[in-house]
């Protein structure tokens, strides 16, 4: 049975990033941030803008608005529980409408009552991403951030652990421009892997203590990683934007060596699901190009894996496209679709929500 992608819905927003699905107070919610709106008569660019933005927290039900939250030039959300209390950590990249302030600050929100208010607010430097991951009974939350041509104040990526009060800095990560994180258990060991652009992506092991780094993933231009467990094996997928993506196999010596080459350039973002038994990725590209001469108008895919390889069975339209949250409620599956560019480089963009479809074969 093929692979098919219905349309049901298109949310407008700005410049979107990311999408986050929220189970708070008994309530389902998708958290988008949004890093910038249009500037009424500014010129049209993907860098530009004005990044006083909100993240919307919309009913996962409708897609309408159920309430905002204060975050400027928002790129992530993470959302997380510790015991019974329910967080939401926010990446803000940046602030202001040009010249843009890359030093601000990140805000982890709690829900409390009937809300999200803030809880603690992180010094950053070009924010990225946030992820939680547990080792044992330990929370941390690793911060991606930084960008190069910002000049002296560039930071490395920080990891963070809850204390029982608050997340204090408990490791940092060397790089200069990172995106995102993947954390996961393999043959006995927890894994950390750290998407770079402007150096190697590094796939880190947890010895107990600290995480110290295994191999180098890529070379540059790191944007995401997927896995998934198939006959026996481990699989690490790495997304590249402007390199060539990668599946990649766990072996013996604890280290993961490549299996597969992805077709074409410019992926973002990467997410796993299993549908009646049939194991699918899906990727979602953001552009081609330099960033002054963006492509925003790509194609992204979802493959199938057939027990050796990937190989693509369905396709649909994004533009500067940003993330993608894999929705199940039953027997039905959903893709909401973060688009943060139009073709002519605006920001008033929209999210798209997807029914994926795939019987058994």
């Amino acid at each position: 049975m093929p692979v098919t992608l219905t349309e049901v819905q298109r949310i407008p927003t700005s410049g979107a990033r990311a999408v986050e699905p929220v189970r708070a107070g008994g309530r389902d919610l998708l958290a988008v941030p949004q890093l910038a709106k249009d500037v009424p008569g500014g010129p049209p660019g993907m860098n530009g803008g004005d990044s006083d933005t909100d993240l919307l927290l919309l009913d996962r039900a409708d897609g309408r608005l159920a309430a905002t939250l204060p975050a400027p030039g928002g790129e992530d959300a993470e959302f997380f529980t510790i015991a019974d209390r329910a967080f939401l950590a926010v990446a803000s990249i940046r602030t202001g409408a040009g010249p843009y302030e890359f030093a601000t600050t990140s805000t982890i929100f709690e829900w409390r009552g009937a809300g999200f208010v803030p809880f603690q607010q992180i010094k950053t430097f070009a924010a990225k991403q946030w992820k939680h991951w547990r080792i044992g009974g330990r929370h941390f939350l690793g911060l991606a951030q930084g960008v190069v041509r910002a000049g002296r104040e560039n930071r490395d990526s920080v990891v963070y652990e809850w204390n029982g009060e608050s997340f204090a800095e408990f490791q940092r990560i060397p790089s200069q421009w990172a995106y995102n994180w993947q954390a996961f258990e393999a043959a006995g060991e927890f894994f950390v892997a750290h998407a770079e652009h402007a150096g190697p992506s590094v796939l880190y092991v947890w010895d107990g203590v600290k995480l110290t780094p295994r191999q180098t993933l890529a070379d540059e231009s790191g944007r995401a990683f997927a896995t998934f467990s198939a006959g026996g094996g481990t699989y690490l997928v790495v997304a590249c934007i402007a390199a060539p993506s990668r599946v990649l196999r766990l072996a013996a010596d604890g280290r993961f060596a490549p299996t597969q080459v992805l077709d074409g350039l410019g992926a973002r973002e990467l997410a796993v699901t299993r549908i009646a038994g049939r194991i699918l990725l899906i990727r979602v590209n953001f552009i081609l190009g330099p960033p002054a001469d963006p492509q925003p108008s790509l194609d992204s895919q979802v493959y199938e894996w057939d027990g050796g390889k990937l190989h693509q069975v369905a396709a649909f339209p994004t533009c500067g496209g940003t993330d993608v949250a894999v929705i199940k409620n039953g027997d039905r599956v959903e893709l909401v679709v973060t688009n943060s560019l139009t073709p002519e480089l605006r920001f008033a963009a929209e999210t798209v929500r997807y029914q994926l479809t795939a019987g058994a074969r």
